[in-house]
């Protein structure tokens, strides 16, 4: 068996996989023998979280179509921070308070599931 750190959803596990025959013509392939969730693997590429700031979450999940700001903008409240598809309808995803953006999670074309950072303002 062999343990893989893997992230689905945004959320990551660890998993041990063992190889079980699949008929007689085909390869071997893997079964999950077990999984449990993990602390990410990787947080080097990760912004790093305010305490004191307001997070923008994502109302629903979708796909962002655009970002609006980076950080280091002043925004105020009310204004678009980034678009969401969802449900084939473009969402503006408004920040709550004015400030100044410290931190922005995603990308274009970036999948996200209901609250997900969008970005911190401070």
């Amino acid at each position: 068996m062999k343990q893989y750190n893997i992230k689905v959803n945004g959320k990551c596990f660890t998993v041990e996989v063992e190889e079980v025959p699949c008929g007689k013509a085909s390869a071997p392939v893997a079964k999950i023998v077990s999984a449990a969730a993990v602390k990410p693997v990787d947080t080097a590429s990760a912004p790093a979280a305010s305490a004191a700031g307001n997070d923008v979450t994502s109302p629903l999940p979708g796909v962002i179509l655009s970002v609006k700001v980076k950080q280091g903008d002043k925004v105020s409240a009310g204004q678009t921070v980034a678009v969401l598809e969802a449900m084939k309808m473009e969402n503006a995803i408004e920040a709550e308070t004015a400030g100044t953006v410290t931190a922005v999670y995603v990308q274009n074309g970036e999948s996200v599931l209901e609250g997900a950072k969008i970005v911190t303002i401070e």
